[in-house]
């Protein structure tokens, strides 16, 4: 069934449909949405994410509707940083979260990134399980975003393309 949703980089005209797949999800898990600090990237995709050199991807149900998203934002010395991985409700349990992760992986290797990192929040507990089965390990970044309490991350070369 996954099959019927497509993938495609993200451009400021998804901006609107973006901010509203992310906040639904962040207020489904307890979470307010923070356009000014955590979630100010959301304002200009290209800025933030394709003109420095990462991506945003924008994935679409068979109807055309905007029900997931996914980036990846370079932090310096062959890292970046995969944020915004979220999916509608309605389309969870379907594989489609690992699509998204396994494409985000993909995608940060084309771009030539050796780590990927990420935060995340431990009530999250179905997307940590989904990152320590891509092999994501924990660490201890400096800081967090407000909202996260934990952090993973991927070495590209270790890791399984698969």
């Amino acid at each position: 069934m996954s099959d019927e949703f497509r993938l495609r980089p993200a451009t400021n005209k998804d901006g609107e449909a973006v901010r509203s797949v992310v906040s639904a999800v962040l207020r489904e898990f307890g979470f307010s949405p923070d356009p000014h600090e955590t979630d100010a990237d959301l304002a200009d995709l290209e800025s933030s994410y394709i003109h420095p050199g990462g991506s945003f991807d924008v994935l679409i149900d068979p109807s055309g509707q905007l029900v997931g998203t996914v980036g990846l934002f370079p932090v310096g010395d062959g890292r970046c940083e995969l944020r915004k991985m979220y999916l509608a409700a309605a389309c969870r349990g379907r594989g489609l979260g690992q699509r998204l992760l396994r494409h985000a992986l993909d995608r940060a290797r084309q771009l030539g990134f050796r780590r990927v990192e990420l935060e995340t929040a431990g009530s999250l507990a179905v997307a940590g399980r989904l990152y320590e089965l891509f092999g994501f390990r924990p660490f201890i970044p400096e800081h967090l975003s407000a909202r996260c309490d934990r952090a993973y991350y991927l070495d590209l070369e270790e890791a399984d393309p698969a």
